[in-house]
């Protein structure tokens, strides 16, 4: 792993775990809200894999989860889009990117996750990898839109899926839904708070 990288995603893990048992003054709405660190490098795997080179994250929160992203794909030149609403968190994700030399390699769109998926839609863009980690209630529709957008043998991750508990009814409702589709072949991974992991199989 990059240097820079594992030296940022240290500090975070570190600052997270504080967040978490609240030793540290955050207000809720800018708290980190991040994947595990096994969650991390079980995708730096996963997209060292499949030779992924363009990213779209639904939910940056402070870049945790881009940082295990951007030391698969900087190799390959690769490029992440990601979205966040809240401004306070890309403030925190934009320093974090540049300690670790990433912020090149980053494309953050601030604004309503679903406007801006809109846009990319219209934009023919297409992805290798997906990440969806935003508001829950719109996992479907934000899901819906990401697939068309996802080439034929690329993957689509859901976070959550186990974890927290109170999300656990509909982000399992969200996951028969998606195992009924015909186009892709999909699996929960019970690592971190949960992983759905949906590859497109057609168009």
């Amino acid at each position: 792993m990059d240097s820079l990288i594992k030296n940022v995603i240290s500090r975070l893990t570190q600052e997270a775990q504080k967040e978490r048992m609240r030793e540290v003054d955050v207000p809720p709405e800018d708290r980190m809200l991040a994947i595990t660190q096994d969650t991390g490098e079980f995708f730096n795997i996963i997209l060292k894999a499949i030779k992924a080179k363009n990213i779209l994250e639904i939910g940056l929160s402070t870049g945790y989860s881009t940082l295990w992203f951007c030391d698969a794909i900087k190799e390959n030149s690769g490029k992440i889009i990601t979205i966040e609403k809240n401004q306070n968190k890309i403030l925190r994700a934009k320093k974090n990117f540049q300690e670790a030399g990433v912020e090149n390699f980053i494309d953050i769109r601030h604004g309503i996750a679903l406007d801006i998926l809109n846009g990319l839609l219209s934009e023919n863009k297409q992805f290798d990898f997906v990440f969806l980690d935003a508001d829950k209630e719109n996992t479907m529709n934000y899901f819906e839109i990401a697939l068309k957008m996802t080439r034929i043998g690329g993957i689509i991750a859901i976070d959550n899926m186990t974890y927290p508990e109170k999300y656990r009814s509909e982000m399992s409702a969200i996951s028969d839904r998606i195992q009924q589709i015909p186009n892709v072949q999909s699996s929960t991974v019970k690592i971190g708070n949960g992983e759905e992991i949906i590859l497109k199989l057609a168009d």
